[in-house]
């Protein structure tokens, strides 16, 4: 009898981390291995999730990924994962993993991926670390146009320092915000044919400056008064900013490293890559915040606890393996939450089903 449970128990750790998205080389004995049995369950406070084993898993020989970056959906309902591997930049999978079609050579640098228009005008925009550039594409990958360093806003002596990580565009007007993350940590905004309007932040430690503002969206939760949520990374938090630049206030995630913010229905919600310290490694989660920018779960963290209006600081829980460096979301009409990551074994994304 001992003998039978421990092979079900291996069987049991071996699937579960399999569904988790977490490969395993051949040559690590169980023992070495990750052994943490995952819980059914990831989650707190009514949002909580199931792994759902296996999703989007292809052939690594035919259609590989390095990191996975960025995720969106398009109005056919199809998931686009932008991935810096050049022999498919972008996969284009259905709700259920099934790959439907693949593009993209160019981008070795390929890191923010943003979703614009509407029905068949629909575009993309992607950053790439490497080429100093933002591109437009259709659909189908044809490049439209391109917005390179911003040369005129007299911040960049040359293009290389021009490492852009993100975009967000204004729907009203189709004006297009770029975040220098890995550069100079300035704010860019275009009007929607690539044309300088301004720009603000830099790097340092005041309200209007950022370490790392690695993701930025366009907040329309209140409809008659739209913002901006631009990641501080390094500093633990969101900003919040007028449409024109003007800082207004900080969402504090003590302990969380967060790539960008995702908006679906009335809450927030952002992959952390890292936990503690950004030098931390395996140690990322999912957070989640209300309509009142009050984090209200953390899927593979430890439980959002607040002292006084102060939320305490978060981690990784350390009994559950389903992550290792998060890098984005994507929240389905389900509200499934579909998981990108960087630097994660050139594993495919994790989908998670709600489940309550």
């Amino acid at each position: 009898m001992a003998s039978f449970l421990s092979r079900r128990s291996f069987v049991r750790q071996t699937s579960l981390i399999t569904a988790a998205g977490l490969a395993i080389p051949a040559s690590l004995s169980a023992k070495s291995s990750r052994q943490i049995i995952e819980p059914d369950i990831l989650g707190h406070n009514g949002f909580r999730y199931r792994v759902v084993p296996g999703w989007g898993v292809l052939d690594a020989g035919k259609n590989p990924v390095n990191d996975c970056h960025e995720m969106v959906q398009d109005a056919q309902g199809r998931i686009i994962l932008l991935t810096n591997e050049t022999k498919n930049n972008i996969l284009v999978y259905d709700k259920s993993g099934k790959l439907l079609e693949t593009w993209g050579h160019d981008y070795p640098g390929g890191h923010g991926l943003t979703l614009g228009g509407e029905g068949n005008d629909q575009y993309l925009l992607i950053t790439d670390t490497d080429r100093h550039q933002v591109i437009k594409t259709d659909l189908k990958g044809r490049e439209l146009m391109k917005i390179d360093y911003p040369k005129e806003t007299g911040k960049y002596d040359y293009p290389t320092q021009f490492r852009p990580t993100e975009t967000a565009i204004n729907p009203a007007n189709g004006d297009i915000y770029i975040v220098d993350g890995y550069g100079l940590n300035y704010v860019t905004q275009f009007d929607k044919s690539g044309k300088l309007i301004r720009y603000w932040g830099g790097k340092g430690e005041t309200n209007d400056t950022f370490d790392c503002c690695h993701g930025i969206t366009v907040d329309r939760r209140v409809a008659a008064n739209p913002t901006l949520l631009i990641t501080d990374r390094r500093h633990n938090a969101l900003k919040r900013f007028t449409l024109d630049g003007k800082y207004l206030s900080t969402i504090a995630l003590p302990g969380s490293y967060i790539c960008r913010p995702v908006i679906h229905g009335e809450n927030i919600y952002g992959a952390v890559f890292r936990s503690t310290s950004d030098a931390y490694p395996d140690s990322g989660y999912i957070t989640i915040l209300d309509k009142n920018d009050r984090v209200i779960s953390t899927p593979g963290g430890t439980e959002p606890v607040y002292q006084n209006g102060k939320l305490g600081e978060q981690r990784k829980d350390r009994n559950l393996s389903t992550f290792l460096h998060p890098h984005d979301v994507l929240i389905d009409s389900d509200d499934s939450i579909y998981v990108a990551q960087w630097a994660s074994k050139k594993t495919y994304p994790i989908k998670l089903e709600r489940v309550a």
